[in-house]
């Protein structure tokens, strides 16, 4: 997770958004959790645009398992973010009602991020 993002690194679909300042490891529940907070907020006005995917299994072993017989069920699943990853995006609010419901989905998730405009990524 070391390094910058490869790609999603710059606003493609609103006007603001939500971009990674850590790597970190989001859970498809973790995801799920934003877009319900930022869908409340929004109150069919504006629109949003998650740009991330759960793709990776984690897998665990059952407890008090002795080792060896391969590797464990897939438990979750979840999206690699590294830095720099635009993780969400906001269309069609004023950048007040954007950052009010940018910063109530940071607090759902695992990292650190920050606020950006698409004039600035620009």
């Amino acid at each position: 997770m070391r390094g910058l993002s490869k790609g999603a690194r710059t606003l493609h679909f609103g006007e603001f958004g939500l971009m990674a300042v850590e790597p970190c490891w989001v859970t498809a529940q973790q995801i799920e959790a934003i877009r319900v907070t930022i869908s409340r907020q929004l109150k069919k006005e504006g629109t949003l645009f998650i740009r991330l995917f759960p793709d990776k299994p984690v897998t665990k072993k059952p407890a008090e398992t002795r080792m060896g017989k391969g590797k464990g069920n897939p438990e979750s699943w979840v999206a690699v973010v590294k830095r720099e990853r635009v993780i969400c995006e906001i269309a069609g609010l004023s950048e007040e009602d954007a950052k009010k419901a940018l910063k109530a989905a940071t607090y759902k998730l695992p990292l650190k991020t920050r606020f950006v405009r698409k004039a600035d990524l620009q």
